[in-house]
């Protein structure tokens, strides 16, 4: 997860708690302790709440009466549901995106594609995969829309990481070939199509 020039004590505390929900260094269940929290990053409280609040938000913690906020458990029905919300919404995307992919857009959504072909551990390939997506759906110019798509995008991360093997086979997405191919030839229903499919089959 990257951070940004301008990011605040609250977005960072959120970013590095997320990641080590997403990576499974914090586990289903555990409680998030909001005066550890806050003297591991020399904060108030006030930037933790808001950090508690954004990772609720993205469904990676609950906040329950008496018990405090812990990070949530799923099931395989949570992950059925990120995975028809995903191939949907990233399909509303890229209809929406694909008139505004340039040249240069898709030259760079190529070597994000050539990086996750490359890569040797679940991290990167994740990392590379999720930066494919957003360069492709990014142009669609629909703010609301991408940050729904970049917190179903965490949930199927820590699924990933939660049932990935110990030793990742690197392998040629040849979906995210054939979604480029058709955006290059200005197929945007083809595109979509593959795309939604790609999304369930990963899923």
């Amino acid at each position: 997860m990257e951070s940004g020039p301008d990011e605040s004590i609250a977005t960072r505390i959120a970013r590095i708690l997320a990641e080590r929900i997403i990576t499974g260094a914090l586990a289903a269940g555990e409680k998030l302790r909001q005066d550890h929290i806050a003297e591991e990053f020399g904060a108030s409280h006030v930037p933790v709440r808001e950090a508690f609040r954004r990772l609720e938000a993205q469904g990676l913690a609950v906040s329950t009466p008496r018990r405090g906020v812990r990070v949530t458990a799923f099931d395989r029905a949570e992950i059925r549901e990120v995975v028809e919300m995903r191939g949907a919404l990233e399909a509303l995307a890229l209809r929406h995106a694909a008139p505004h992919l340039t040249a240069a857009a898709l030259k760079d959504a190529d070597e994000a594609a050539d990086r996750a072909d490359r890569c040797t551990d679940t991290r990167a390939w994740e990392e590379a995969n999720r930066h494919f997506h957003r360069l492709i759906l990014s142009p669609c110019g629909m703010p609301r829309l991408l940050a729904t798509i970049d917190d179903l995008h965490a949930a199927s991360a820590r699924y990933l990481f939660a049932t990935s093997a110990p030793a990742f086979v690197p392998r040629v997405d040849r979906e995210h070939r054939a979604i480029l191919a058709a955006l290059r030839k200005g197929d945007t229903e083809t595109a979509v199509a593959t795309l939604a499919r790609h999304v369930k089959r990963i899923g």
